[in-house]
């Protein structure tokens, strides 16, 4: 049973997410922690700075960890094959029709509809975060907001350095 739970977490944010990684973080949030309770918010919050951190599409990374961490190497390979089979089975079936209408101003106008809500969606993922990041961890919160605010706006220190060093810190504190 847990297995097809594994896939439905996955599948189910995959299948109706649209606009990529990003864009279904909040949704898988919401299985995954919500729904589930395979995690707290705080253990998916270290998996997503994790999958931020690291190259590739966050979505597959979120994926593999989270369903190695449920179901083994086994949950492993089920979640990251939900998290790409509505992809593969979206194009096969709609790439032919995608392609003929790809000039419809019905369809432009249907896909500029979807960049408000998920901005809507990264939104509140981002409060989400923000709120327990300040109620949990004040203090090394305010530093790396602080840390992150100077480097990168006036020192223009590169972001890949700026997180190495945030990675680094929290690695410390563990």
């Amino acid at each position: 049973m847990i297995y097809l739970d594994i896939f439905l977490a996955f599948f189910i944010p995959n299948i109706v997410g649209y606009g990529g990684g990003p864009a279904i973080i909040p949704l898988i949030e919401d299985q995954v922690v919500g729904n589930y309770h395979w995690m707290s918010t705080t253990q998916f919050s270290e998996v997503l700075a994790l999958g931020n951190a690291l190259p590739s599409p966050i979505a597959t990374k979120m994926a593999g960890y989270i369903g190695y961490q449920v179901g083994g190497s086994l949950g492993a390979i089920i979640a990251l094959f939900a998290t790409i089979a509505p992809t593969l089975i979206i194009m096969l079936l709609a790439l032919r029709l995608l392609y003929q209408f790809r000039d419809s101003p019905k369809v432009k106008a249907m896909s500029q509809w979807v960049l408000p809500v998920v901005t809507v969606l990264m939104a509140v993922l981002t409060y989400k975060l923000f709120a327990h990041g300040v109620t949990s961890f004040p203090y090394h919160f305010a530093l790396l907001f602080v840390f992150a605010a100077v480097t990168l706006d006036k020192l223009k220190w590169h972001p890949t350095l700026v997180i190495a060093i945030s990675l680094g810190y929290g690695a410390f504190l563990l």
